[in-house]
């Protein structure tokens, strides 16, 4: 695919991210390219399970019944998720013990961590493993990355269950990042129970909890509870807190991750 491909593709998730729809012939204005181009580009996503076609144009996959599979969240808000995980990072100490949940936000942050020393980082997200590891080789920050075990969830691309939920028993960590499916008034929530419960015993063995979403996941109740707002002492986002949800967050500090923090 080339670079100008990839570019309209991104535009075009972008759009269904915030709208849920998108017009054909406002995509070929937009892009000035012919509308054979763009019907193209949306049969290509349409493959790829990240939109159904439409007369006109076409609409935001319907995933009522879970979130999206890991691969396709990658190209999402990605410029958001990338803002929101190096302010993240920067909460990452020398000496620190931390354990990382799933999702591709997460990832970011992994990508993001440099010049630490001493740092043990437990994750049950075989990317963000992978990213650690890649990153430790590099000598872009040194310390123990511990992979949780358990069942692989294929589409989420991270393990779960019972043996997930024993390991992480074992350990007592300095703070947890999480990146859950959406953060309402009602607290965190995710799209799978397996999942909310590896979050939940990833709190319990914390002792400061940071949670880092961006703005699209702001006011989304996804099906499974993971914890109330109670819980929660920090949050990290590319938006300032919502005027209604000030009276409901005084106790936990709000990070807002500002556009002058990337390279």
């Amino acid at each position: 695919m080339s670079i100008l491909a990839i570019e309209r593709k991104k535009t075009i998730l972008d759009q269904l991210q915030a709208t849920g729809r998108v017009n054909a012939a406002d995509l070929a204005s937009l892009f000035d390219v012919s509308m054979e181009t763009i019907r193209r580009d949306l049969d290509l996503l349409e493959k790829e399970g990240f939109l159904t076609r439409v007369h006109g144009g076409a609409v935001k996959s319907n995933f009522e019944f879970g979130e999206p599979p890991f691969v396709q969240r990658q190209s999402l808000q990605i410029e958001s998720k990338q803002k929101v995980a190096k302010q993240a990072s920067r909460l990452v100490k020398n000496g620190d013990t931390i354990v990382m949940g799933g999702g591709t936000t997460i990832l970011e942050m992994a990508r993001a961590l440099r010049g630490l020393n001493k740092l043990t980082v437990l994750t049950n997200s075989l990317p963000t493993a992978n990213a650690l590891i890649e990153s430790c080789h590099q000598g872009l920050f040194h310390g123990k990355v511990i992979l949780l075990g358990g069942e692989v969830n294929m589409e989420q691309h991270s393990t779960k269950g019972t043996i997930c939920e024993k390991m992480l028993d074992l350990f007592h960590v300095n703070k947890v990042f999480l990146s859950p499916g959406g953060i309402s008034l009602t607290g965190l929530t995710e799209y799978e129970l397996a999942e909310s419960a590896i979050s939940k015993t990833m709190i319990e063995v914390a002792k400061e909890v940071i949670v880092i979403v961006d703005h699209s996941k702001i006011g989304i109740e996804a099906l499974c509870k993971i914890s109330p707002l109670q819980g929660i002492d920090v949050i990290v986002c590319d938006q300032d807190t919502p005027i209604s949800w000030k009276p409901h967050v005084e106790k936990i500090e709000w990070i807002v991750a500002e556009d002058e923090l990337r390279e």
